[in-house]
């Protein structure tokens, strides 16, 4: 029998264990999240599945069925630094309840796998969705050769640590060869659902992302002998931007975020003579995303000829909006109308390892819980503990449907 307050106590646990006074410490491939991995290997060795670590350091439970074809789900235990309780470790904790409810029954109708990916976060090389990139085969690894943490140490070292040979890492995909379906469960990390008093909602996919670099070049003068009509200033692009990318979110429904400005010569007695930004665009329609850039190119290049400066961009990295399956939106619906009455499709701003999978041809759905204050990677993250449960439930019902979609095909 399904027990949802399992799950809970188990999450206790885990914060016990491994979190602070400052929130979750559970970093990737650090001692902590060695200690995590543990404490989850003790909670699957109450159970009748074989556990196995890949060579990107995925950890896999696998509950054997009468067809080799398998259901996935999946999380990661991995946390930022001063973390919150719930990101990632909700995924995988509810995932084993669900696996507890389907080993109490029997033998499954299909193989079921609990997978527990490595370095989801990217908190502490800079490169997210690690183990699920490279189990997917969209990880290119020369591009993560030369990664160092803070404290110099080198990825390929950290790695070897804990026994992953960075030559192997994309030989994980063979864990995928029998997947016919892939579920995540994960607190919605943003306020949506707050706002509309729901618990739970189903995810329609990911969204696009681009992320831009530009740099404004103007001249740099003296603050008090250069006249207003006069200036190059370098940082009245950026300003204009900064207004104007409220305007073309608006209008397109997206998100617009300028997250870091650097100036130079960056002291108070100096007009602004170069200024280089970063802007972070999101949407859920690939057609969308690039009108938003387009206006926001444009914006800039009116403002950069108004001030008599000059703007160059430069891609710093994107990815395609990835919507989910819609066989599994419509149980992953059928799951929370089930459980809560009522539901709500919304797409994920943030990314995740289950559009790794997507892109991989898995089809793939997510399912998200409400966060209280709309707030994530911070210690004051939080879920009611009757939303908790009731995503387990629908988690549960969910595997029950997917399960019996996979068996039939």
């Amino acid at each position: 029998m399904l027990n949802p307050q399992r799950t809970i106590d188990d999450l206790k646990q885990l914060r016990a264990l491994t979190g602070d006074e400052n929130g979750a410490q559970r970093v990737a491939f650090t001692d902590t999240w060695l200690k995590a991995r543990a404490f989850e290997r003790e909670k699957l060795s109450e159970l009748p599945v074989t556990v196995e670590v890949d060579e990107a350091g995925n950890q896999w439970a696998t509950l054997k069925g009468k067809s080799d074809r398998e259901v996935l789900i999946g999380g990661h235990i991995d946390s930022v630094p001063n973390g919150g309780w719930l990101d990632g470790c909700l995924n995988l904790l509810a995932g084993l309840e669900v696996l507890r409810r389907i080993a109490a029954e029997g033998t499954p109708p299909v193989t079921v796998r609990l997978v527990d990916w490595a370095d989801e976060e990217g908190a502490r090389f800079g490169r997210s969705l690690f183990g699920s990139s490279a189990c997917s085969g969209t990880m290119n690894p020369n591009d993560l050769r030369h990664l160092k943490d803070k404290d110099g140490v080198s990825l390929i070292d950290a790695l070897a640590r804990v026994d992953i040979d960075f030559e192997k890492i994309k030989d994980s995909h063979r864990q995928i060869r029998n997947a016919k379906a892939y579920l995540e469960l994960h607190i919605e990390q943003g306020p949506v659902l707050l706002n509309m008093d729901l618990p739970l909602g189903v995810v329609i996919g990911t969204f696009g992302v681009e992320r831009w670099s530009c740099k404004v070049t103007g001249q740099a003068a003296h603050s008090g002998s250069t006249p207003m009509n006069v200036r190059k200033d370098a940082l009245l692009p950026v300003s204009h931007l900064d207004i104007g990318q409220y305007e073309i979110a608006k209008r397109h429904g997206g998100v617009s975020t300028i997250g870091s400005v650097i100036t130079k010569p960056g002291i108070v007695t100096s007009v602004v003579g170069e200024a280089t930004f970063t802007l972070d665009q999101r949407h859920m329609e690939a057609g969308k995303l690039a009108a938003m850039f387009a206006e926001a190119q444009e914006l800039v290049a009116t403002a950069s000829a108004n001030a008599n400066v000059t703007a160059e961009w430069n891609k710093i990295w994107d990815i395609a909006p990835i919507p989910f399956d819609a066989t599994l939106q419509d149980f992953a619906e059928e799951a929370v109308l089930e459980v809560a009455g009522v539901s709500h499709r919304l797409p994920s701003g943030p990314l995740h390892d289950a559009p790794e999978m997507q892109r991989a041809g898995v089809p793939t759905v997510m399912l998200f819980v409400q966060s209280l204050l709309g707030i994530s990677h911070n210690k004051i993250e939080d879920t009611k503990e009757e939303h908790i449960a009731m995503s387990v439930q629908a988690l549960d019902k969910l595997a029950s449907r997917t399960m019996a979609w996979v068996a039939a095909q």
